[in-house]
C-alpha cells in the first residue's frame, strides 16, 4: 500500500533529511545572537582608582558615594548641609567657579496634588562653571543631593552626584572644552523637584537655556538607561548613539515615561525649554528610598556606566556646536550588540504600512502556492491570538499566586532577588506558546501559523505607529523580516538550506529587537507587571517560530501510533517550559526569603490633632503586616485631620496623645477692599520639622470662599480648583522650612468673616512616641514619603 500524501500545509514547511542538524544549527545560532545581546546588556568593569587621569574610575567616584550617603540627609537637614559642604570643596578644590544657590522654589510644573495647591521648599542648589574656550551654549550635568527621609541615598543618588565630581575632575584635568560645562547639584529633588525647578527658572546660568544631561537611580543595579529625552530628538539622539560608550535606549522607553505621571528633576528643565537626555540604572529597585540604599548596595559597574556615558556625552556636546541641535523630529532608536539602531520618525508608518504589505503578500502567496487554504491561514489570525492574550493573564495569575504566599512583596517595587521570578514568568510565556502550537499545529498547519503571528505583528505596528510611534519597531521590524523570510522561502527550494538561513536569520532580528525589551521591562516596570515582558516574550516567539518548527517532529503521512509517538514528542516543549515555569517559581520562593539583609517592608506614622488631643497611628498597607496591624484597626481618608497626605484611603487606629506643639499661626496683616479679603499670616514651626503645611477650610460659615490669590516666601502660588468632596481647599506645602516660619498671604472672595487654616507640621522618627514598638529583626520601611513621620495639626480661625 502506498503511504497517503501530505497536506499542503504540512509540504510548506517539509524539511529533508538533514532536518535535525538544521534545526540545531539554527537553534545555536539564534542562541548567540542572544547571547550577545545580554552580553551588551552587562555593566562594564568598574576602573580602579590609579586610572588614567582623563579617564572616569568608578572607585575614584565610589569614594564620594560614601561621604554622600554616610547617612540620610534630607532637604533642609543638618546632614544635608554638611553633604553640601563636600561638594563645595570638592568643585572649588578643582578650580572651578562655584556657588551656592540659596531661593525659594516651586515645584516643578506644580503638580503636587496632596497639597491642593502648590508645593515649595527652600532650596540649595551647589552650581560650578567650567568656561568654554569660544561657547556656542551651556551643557548642564545635573544630578539631586539630597536623599529621601527614610535612607541615606546611596544609589539614589549619590550615583548621580558622584559621577558629576568625577566627570568634572577628568574634564579638568584635560583641554578646556569649547562649550561652558555647568555642573548642576540639585537640593529637594526628592521633596518636590524644587532645586531644579528654582535653577532652571531663575540662576543666570540657565537663562539662555542649554543641553541637560540628568543623571539618575531607581536601584541599585543593572545597565544605565536613557529614558528621557526632549521633544525633537532626533541630533541629540545621534550624539547620543556616537559618543556614548555604552549606549543602552530605547524610543519605546522615551514614549511609555512620556505618559507617565513620573518625574524627575529633568521635568524642571523640560518645562523652561531646554533639551537633553536623562539616564538611570533601575535593576535592584527592593532598596530604593529605604534604609538598605547605602554605598554598600551599589554595583560599581553601573557606577562605571553612568560615568563613562556622561563623561563621553559632556566631551562631545562640549565640542559641538549647540546651536545645531535642533530637529523637527523624534528619532526611532533601540540598542544592538556593539551600538544603537537610529532612523527618522518620518519612517515610521511607512515601515509600519510596508510589513502590513509584506505580511500580506506572503498570506496571498502562500494560498497560491498551495502551502495553505485562506481558511487556514484565517484560522491561523484568530487562533494567534490565544498565546497573545494568554501569557501576559497566565504571568498575571503567576504573581497574584507568589504574592499570595508571599504578601510582604505588596510593599516592594521589586522582589529583592526577582530573576527566579523573571525566568518562571519567560518559562510560563514559553510554555503556553508551545503548547497552543502543539494544539494547532497538526490542525492548522505551520504556516498558518506563522501567518497568522506575523499578521497581528504587523497590525500591532501599524497601532503603534499612529498612537505611539516611538515603540512600533518593536513588532514593525520583526514582522518585516519575518515576512520577508517567508517570501525568500518560498522563492527557492524547500528541501534547499536557504529557507533554514531565512527563517533563522527573521528569528535573529526578533531576538535582537525584543530581547533587549523583555530584559529590560523587568525591572522598569516590577513583577507586578511581568505580564507585559510575557507578551513581549510572546511577540519574539511568533517570529521565530519557523524555527521551532525545524524542532518539531515530522509524523509524514504516519497513521497510529508513529502519529502518536510524533505529536506526544511534539507536546515536549510546552511539558518542559511549563515544568521550568512551576520549578522557577518554587526556587524563587525558596531564595528570596525575608530575613535581616532583606526586611519584609512595613509603613506606619503618627499624626496628632492638636484640636481634640487625639493620637493616630496611620499606614497606607492595604493589607497591614501583623507588626503593622498592632497600631491599625479602621479604614478611611484621613484628610480631614491631615490634609498634606491628600484624599487616598488609609488604614488608622488610635494612639497615645504626644507632648508637642503644632505649627504657631499668626496674622501679619488683615484688610479687605470691595469683595476681597486679604489675610497675610506667618506659619512658625514650634520644633525642627522637615515639612510645613497650610489648608483652607472649603467650607467656612457663614458660605464657601475661593482663594483667588495666594503667595508664600513672596512666591506667587498657582490657583487649583478645589475637588469636591475635599475635607480641604487650598493648601501649600513647604518644604525644608527656616525656623522663623514662612508668611502667606490668601486672597479670598467674597470676603469672609471667619476662616479656618490647618497648620501643620512634621517630623521624622516614631521613637519617642508613646507605645511604639521598635520593628523586629525582620521588618524594614518600606520606600514612603511618609514612612515613620510624625506629624502634628491644628486648626485656627481667624
Amino acid at each position: 500500500m502506498g503511504v497517503p500524501p501530505t497536506r499542503p500545509a504540512d509540504r510548506a514547511l517539509a524539511r529533508p533529511r538533514r532536518r535535525l542538524p538544521a534545526a540545531l544549527a539554527a537553534l545555536a545560532a539564534l542562541l548567540a545572537v542572544g547571547a550577545g545581546v545580554l552580553v551588551d546588556l552587562a555593566t562594564p568593569a568598574p576602573r580602579p582608582t590609579d586610572a588614567p587621569a582623563d579617564q572616569f574610575s568608578a572607585e575614584r567616584a565610589y569614594q564620594h558615594v560614601k561621604v554622600i550617603a554616610a547617612r540620610p540627609h534630607v532637604a533642609g537637614s543638618a546632614a544635608n548641609d554638611q553633604v553640601r559642604e563636600h561638594l563645595v570643596g570638592v568643585l572649588r578644590g578643582l578650580g572651578l567657579e562655584t556657588e551656592v544657590q540659596d531661593t525659594v522654589a516651586p515645584e516643578a510644573g506644580q503638580l503636587s496634588g496632596a497639597a491642593g495647591g502648590a508645593t515649595l521648599a527652600r532650596v540649595r542648589n551647589v552650581v560650578a562653571r567650567l568656561p568654554g574656550t569660544g561657547s556656542t551654549g551651556r551643557v548642564f550635568l545635573v544630578a539631586h543631593y539630597d536623599s529621601v527621609q527614610s535612607g541615606p541615598g546611596g544609589n539614589d543618588d549619590a550615583a548621580g552626584t558622584s559621577t558629576i565630581l568625577e566627570v568634572a575632575r577628568a574634564l579638568t584635568a584635560g583641554p578646556r572644552p569649547r562649550n561652558d560645562v555647568v555642573f548642576v547639584l540639585t537640593d529637594a529633588e526628592e521633596a518636590c523637584l524644587c532645586g531644579a525647578s528654582g535653577f532652571a527658572a531663575s540662576h543666570p546660568l540657565a537663562r539662555d537655556g542649554g543641553v541637560v544631561l540628568n543623571l539618575e537611580a531607581r536601584g541599585s543595579t543593572g545597565p544605565v538607561i536613557m529614558f528621557e529625552t526632549s521633544r525633537n530628538n532626533a541630533k541629540l539622539v545621534d550624539v547620543f548613539g556616537r559618543a556614548a560608550p555604552y549606549p543602552v535606549g530605547t524610543s519605546f522607553a522615551v514614549e511609555i515615561y512620556r505618559a507617565l505621571p513620573n518625574d524627575t528633576d529633568f521635568t524642571a528643565f523640560l518645562d523652561h525649554d531646554f533639551v537633553g537626555l536623562n539616564s538611570a540604572y533601575i535593576d535592584g529597585g527592593a532598596i530604593y528610598h529605604t534604609p538598605l540604599d547605602v554605598p554598600a548596595a551599589m554595583d560599581r559597574g553601573s557606577l562605571q556606566q553612568h560615568g563613562d556615558n556622561a563623561l563621553g556625552l559632556a566631551r562631545e556636546f562640549g565640542r559641538t556646536d549647540l546651536t545645531k541641535l535642533g530637529s523637527d523630529h523624534d528619532a526611532t532608536y533601540f540598542p544592538v550588540p556593539g551600538g544603537l539602531i537610529r532612523y527618522p520618525g518620518w519612517l515610521v508608518l511607512p515601515l509600519a504600512l510596508a510589513a502590513l504589505v509584506a505580511v500580506g503578500l506572503l498570506g496571498w502567496l502562500l494560498r497560491r502556492r498551495g502551502r495553505a487554504t485562506a481558511g487556514r491561514l484565517a484560522a491561523g489570525v484568530g487562533l494567534a491570538l490565544a498565546p497573545i492574550v494568554l501569557a501576559p493573564l497566565g504571568a498575571w495569575l503567576l504573581w497574584a499566586a507568589i504574592t499570595t504566599v508571599r504578601p510582604g512583596y505588596a510593599e516592594l517595587l521589586d522582589p529583592y532577588r526577582p530573576v527566579w521570578y523573571r525566568l518562571a514568568v519567560v518559562a510560563l510565556a514559553a510554555a503556553i506558546l508551545f503548547t497552543w502550537y502543539a494544539l494547532t499545529r497538526r490542525r492548522i498547519g505551520p504556516a498558518a501559523l506563522a501567518f497568522g503571528g506575523l499578521t497581528w505583528l504587523a497590525l500591532f505596528g501599524v497601532l503603534l505607529a499612529v498612537l505611539v510611534p516611538g515603540g512600533a519597531y518593536l513588532t514593525t521590524l520583526p514582522a518585516l523580516a519575518g515576512a520577508l523570510a517567508g517570501l525568500a522561502a518560498l522563492a527557492t527550494r524547500l528541501d534547499g538550506p536557504w529557507p533554514v538561513v531565512a527563517v533563522t536569520l527573521a528569528g535573529a532580528v526578533a531576538v535582537v529587537i525584543l530581547l533587549p525589551t523583555v530584559v529590560l521591562l523587568f525591572p522598569a516596570l516590577g513583577m507586578a507587571m511581568g505580564g507585559v515582558a510575557a507578551l513581549f516574550a510572546v511577540l519574539l516567539g511568533l517570529v521565530a517560530l519557523p524555527v521551532v518548527d525545524l524542532l518539531h517532529p515530522q509524523a509524514g503521512g504516519q497513521r497510529g501510533l508513529l502519529a502518536l509517538r510524533a505529536r506526544r514528542l511534539g507536546a515536549l516543549p510546552a511539558a518542559a517550559a511549563g515544568l521550568a515555569a512551576v520549578v522557577l517559581a518554587g526556587v524563587g520562593l525558596a531564595v528570596d526569603r525575608f530575613d535581616a539583609a532583606h526586611p519584609v517592608p512595613t509603613h506606619l506614622m503618627y499624626g496628632f490633632d492638636a484640636d481634640s488631643g487625639k493620637g493616630m497611628w496611620i499606614t497606607h498597607e492595604a493589607e497591614p503586616q501583623p507588626w503593622t496591624a498592632q497600631y491599625v484597626d479602621d479604614k478611611g481618608a484621613v484628610t480631614h485631620y491631615f490634609p498634606a497626605l491628600g484624599d487616598g484611603v488609609f488604614k488608622f487606629g488610635d494612639a497615645p496623645a504626644v507632648n508637642l506643639p503644632p505649627p504657631a499661626v499668626t496674622v501679619l496683616s488683615d484688610s479687605t477692599a470691595g469683595t476681597e479679603r486679604t489675610l497675610r499670616v506667618r506659619v512658625t514651626p514650634q520644633r525642627p520639622v522637615r515639612v510645613l503645611s497650610l489648608h483652607v477650610d472649603p467650607d467656612p460659615d457663614p458660605g464657601p470662599a475661593t482663594v483667588v490669590k495666594a503667595s508664600a516666601a513672596g512666591v506667587p502660588l498657582p490657583i487649583k480648583p478645589v475637588q469636591p468632596g475635599s475635607s480641604w481647599g487650598f493648601g501649600l506645602v513647604f518644604h525644608a522650612p527656616p525656623p522663623e516660619g514662612v508668611e502667606v498671604t490668601l486672597t479670598l472672595r467674597p470676603k469672609q468673616e471667619k476662616v479656618d487654616l490647618r497648620a501643620m507640621d512634621a517630623s521624622d522618627g516614631l521613637d519617642g512616641v508613646p507605645g511604639f514598638h521598635p520593628r523586629p529583626w525582620n521588618l524594614g520601611v518600606t520606600g514612603s514619603h511618609t514612612s515613620d513621620m510624625l506629624a502634628v495639626a491644628r486648626t485656627y480661625s481667624f
